[in-house]
């Protein structure tokens, strides 16, 4: 989280220095060196920010493996994704990097978890992609990734959002030099069978990206 973030945030909340400081427990001093970006923003300052405006979580710092698979239903809810908003709380804000981080390891992935994915990447395109890209590769999970980068940016089109289209060109360009051979899917055990009817039918994105699924733009429900 920058200091520029944090002055922005004590203004939205109509403070001055001085009264952030006193509900904040720090001196005045040192709140006016973060928002210079002189101090760190300290990780229970960032945590507080967080978990009253979800969209300042990409401040928050990453954690690989801070979760298992079954709270991301809470955690993205506490994101502010629409179908979960009713499951999280203010407690349960993390940083959405490593949220995705968490979905794209997860060997079985529930389908509404996968659809909401793109949500998140498109709605936190200013997240700390280069820690997710490398915690990706890390897991050979890059292809998975690239495909939902893919989708979210047809979300941002479909928008109007030039700015978060922009950003996530980028990335999918960072992603393709790392794109691995090895046929994947997001996060399914598949039968034979079913690999064989998904090579035939799956999206030409996720062709590309050597994946079995079938989720599409269209299948987001809350995407738009």
């Amino acid at each position: 989280m920058t200091g520029t973030q944090v002055k922005a945030a004590r203004e939205r909340l109509g403070l001055t220095q001085q009264q952030a400081a006193r509900r904040w427990k720090l001196s005045q001093t040192y709140v006016s060196f973060v928002e210079q970006d002189k101090r760190p923003v300290p990780d229970r300052l960032a945590r507080r920010l967080a978990r009253a405006e979800p969209t300042m979580a990409t401040g928050l710092r990453p954690n690989a493996s801070a979760a298992s698979v079954e709270d991301l239903p809470r955690l993205l809810g506490a994101l502010g994704y629409p179908g979960f908003v009713y499951l999280g709380t203010p407690k349960d804000v993390a940083n959405p990097a490593a949220v995705t981080l968490l979905a794209l390891r997860a060997r079985v992935l529930p389908a509404r978890v996968a659809e909401a994915l793109p949500w998140v990447l498109a709605t936190f395109a200013d997240l700390d992609w280069d820690w997710l890209l490398d915690q990706a590769k890390l897991a050979n999970v890059q292809n998975r990734l690239g495909y939902l980068v893919g989708l979210a940016k047809q979300v941002a089109e479909q928008l109007g959002q030039s700015d978060v289209v922009a950003r996530l060109v980028r990335v999918e360009d960072q992603l393709e030099e790392a794109r691995l051979a090895k046929e994947d899917t997001l996060g399914r055990d598949l039968t034979d069978v079913e690999r064989r009817h998904l090579r035939a039918h799956r999206p030409p994105g996720a062709a590309h990206w050597n994946l079995l699924t079938r989720l599409r733009v269209e299948d987001l429900r809350y995407g738009l």
